[in-house]
């Protein structure tokens, strides 16, 4: 029996009510996520993309339709049951690292960990094992403040797949580095992803870096295309 999409939305919808004017920001979304699937969500800025991540996140109330997760019905869940079923399924990229600037590179890679029940010592040695394979084996005594942009958001990814979500959302992930940094960003967190099992959905509006994921998906007007 195969195992369910890691991600089913059904007719999504969000919109807002600005000067009383409603904004139908997505009209109607459907999308499936297989297992191990990367696939990119592509679309100029204020298309949204951000806002739909949040829906798949389960970040935020608001949105109509059907948002399935591993096979689970979040729209039907409590709080609570959201909550659980974002730590336990999802991990999170932005364009901004957003990593705790009091402790160093491999700490912000453990504390998720521990935060999810798993113990000291065997969360330091997958930290140590996942930062290394992003280059940063001798960066992890190393703040944030003392790291380059590339740098951090490589710490960031390692975070992201530090409980082994089944699904990583990735928000712009390399949009605040160069183009340079941005491709060698990108192949990690790739390789990462891939070699975790994990499946990634990855908002972005650089059809140049689109191009090297399984799947490429476009938001118009509310609606993928």
């Amino acid at each position: 029996m195969s195992s369910p999409a890691v991600v089913r939305l059904t007719d999504l919808t969000r919109s807002f009510e600005q000067g009383g004017v409603r904004i139908e920001v997505l009209r109607g979304v459907n999308l499936t996520v297989a297992p191990g699937e990367i696939v990119a969500l592509l679309g100029p800025s204020g298309s949204g993309k951000s806002t739909m991540l949040q829906a798949v996140g389960l970040l935020e109330g608001g949105f109509g339709g059907k948002i399935e997760i591993a096979g689970i019905d979040a729209s039907a869940l409590p709080p609570e049951g959201r909550t659980k079923l974002r730590r336990d399924h999802l991990g999170f990229v932005y364009q901004f690292h957003h990593l705790l600037p009091d402790f160093n590179a491999i700490e912000n890679v453990v504390i998720p960990q521990l935060v999810a029940g798993r113990a000291k010592g065997e969360a330091e040695e997958r930290a140590r094992s996942i930062l290394s394979s992003l280059g940063l084996g001798h960066r992890l005594d190393h703040r944030p403040s003392q790291l380059s942009g590339g740098e951090q958001q490589r710490v960031a990814v390692g975070r992201a797949l530090a409980n082994q979500p089944q699904l990583v959302l990735a928000d712009e992930p390399t949009g605040n580095l160069d183009e340079h940094t941005a491709d060698i960003v990108l192949e990690q967190f790739l390789a990462l992803v891939r070699g975790e099992g994990s499946a990634a959905l990855v908002a972005t509006h650089n059809e140049r870096l689109a191009a090297r994921m399984d799947r490429v998906v476009r938001l118009h007007e509310g609606v993928l295309e």
